[in-house]
């Protein structure tokens, strides 16, 4: 059990204005394992006031000194991995050995390369007879999921900082514990007060309240497209900048000359991960007709292998949405191959690794975001109806090109409307751009493009 009876603002941790608390519970034994307090919006004032004084300091910082404070805080991550990766498994029900691979190791490799931009980026070039200068943008309202809870924390606290800019993180109230351990990684790495500050809360709360904030500058949120929306109305209303990374329904496109049993194995991992509570996942495994039959074989058993091997979804909430997908995919005239609507266990929220079969593009289950370990297989006619299928959902995040020959899929996935493409499963890059088209967001994080989005721009001309 954690009780954290305080929220991290301007360095210090301090009690919250009301007592409301919020109960973490492991969602793979439905205990209780730790307590945070559930802010108000005198809390977010609290912290967004303390971020603006401590602004202009930190904005006139030299790169280098940003950039020894980011290394500092990579070095503190570094050192409590294990205790990152227990905290994941404790409030996420992630499996320690997944936790520990990706839960702890993937946000230190990104933290690495922001302590590296920050030292190297250009904050000033010559344009003709002007002097371009990229300036951080201010105070960032940093507003965080629960799948991935320290990635995505570092993924926008990292580049906020190496831009000059300072935070207030509000983090889902179902993982915030790892938010609490990243706060004490943040003071020990000896960031300034009041640059970085930690509000936790309910989202209709303490996320609105930072949300609407008049001192806040930009607005940096991933999640549902829904709530997406919401924000992105408030943003616009005070002509605030906003950076979202939402919902995604990637397709997996196996082509004829594909290696058809590596293509399938990975697509079901890929879709297995994390309980299959991955906005960029590829939920949607596209298979030429004549090799349809062999692919959903495949994939079935695939599938069957991982049986306890993932762990559970994040909440009751959330495995009631799940199973109601395979349900309602079946009742479309989808064919259950693995796993299917039934809990598997009486306790923790666990949902059996599914695939389904016989999918085609109108069903809900093929248009819609599951967020579960649920993967639907569907056949196309040829090259162009592949990328009907693929580019046909309001989403358009992730995919995966898989063909004999590697210019075959490279020409398949420029055509393809999504942001970020694995060509015949090629790795995950820390320095590679990341956002969506249409519905699935607006910017970038990561690399480069992810430092962009937390600075504007001023031209002097001589």
């Amino acid at each position: 059990m954690k009780a954290h009876d305080g929220l991290y603002i301007d360095g210090a941790w301090r009690p919250a204005a009301g007592r409301d608390v919020i109960e973490v519970v492991n969602p793979a034994d439905e205990q209780v394992v730790g307590r945070v307090p559930a802010c108000d919006a005198q809390d977010v004032d609290t912290a967004v006031r303390a971020a603006r004084a401590a602004f202009p300091a930190w904005a006139a910082t030299p790169p280098a000194e940003r950039a020894a404070r980011l290394t500092a805080l990579r070095d503190v991550l570094v050192a409590r991995k294990d205790e990152i990766a227990e905290t994941v498994t404790a409030e996420l029900g992630s499996p320690l050995q997944f936790s520990q691979a990706v839960h702890a190791s993937v946000p230190i490799a990104v933290a690495g390369s922001y302590a590296e931009l920050a030292a190297t980026h250009s904050f000033e070039e010559k344009v003709g007879n002007s002097t371009v200068l990229h300036e951080p943008v201010g105070v960032v309202g940093a507003i965080t999921p629960w799948n991935y809870p320290l990635h995505q924390i570092v993924a926008k606290v990292a580049p906020a900082l190496a831009a000059g800019c300072t935070v207030v993180l509000k983090p889902a109230e179902d993982t915030p514990l790892t938010a609490q351990l990243f706060a004490e990684a943040v003071q020990e790495a000896g960031v300034p007060a009041g640059v970085f500050n930690l509000v936790t809360g309910l989202g209709p709360v303490a996320g609105q309240a930072l949300a609407e904030h008049p001192e806040v500058d930009l607005v940096s949120f991933t999640g549902s497209t829904a709530v997406g929306r919401r924000i992105g109305a408030v943003a616009g209303a005070a002509v605030k900048r906003v950076a979202l990374e939402l919902g995604g329904k990637s397709a997996n496109v196996i082509l004829p000359s594909a290696d058809l049993a590596r293509a399938v194995g990975v697509g079901v991992a890929n879709v297995m991960s994390n309980s299959g509570q991955t906005c960029s996942a590829w939920t949607r495994m596209l298979v030429h007709r004549d090799r349809y039959d062999e692919a959903v074989e495949l994939a079935a058993a695939a599938a069957a292998k991982y049986g306890d091997r993932i762990g559970p979804v994040v909440n009751a909430k959330q495995q009631a949405r799940v199973l109601g997908y395979i349900e309602k995919g079946v009742a479309e005239g989808a064919r259950l191959v693995a796993g299917g609507p039934e809990a598997p266990r009486e306790r923790g929220y666990f949902v059996s690794p599914t695939v389904l079969a016989d999918v085609t593009p109108e069903m809900t289950v093929a248009q819609e975001e599951i967020f579960g370990p649920v993967l639907s297989v569907l056949r196309y006619e040829d090259e162009e109806d592949a990328l009907r299928i693929a580019n046909g959902t309001v989403y358009g995040l992730a995919g995966a090109v898989w063909a004999g020959e590697e210019s075959e899929a490279v020409a398949f996935a420029r055509r393809m409307d999504t942001g970020q493409v694995d060509i015949n499963g090629g790795r995950f890059n820390p320095l590679a751009p990341f956002g969506g088209y249409k519905q699935s967001g607006v910017g970038r994080e990561l690399g480069s493009h992810g430092l962009a989005e937390y600075l504007q721009t001023k031209s002097l001309q001589f």
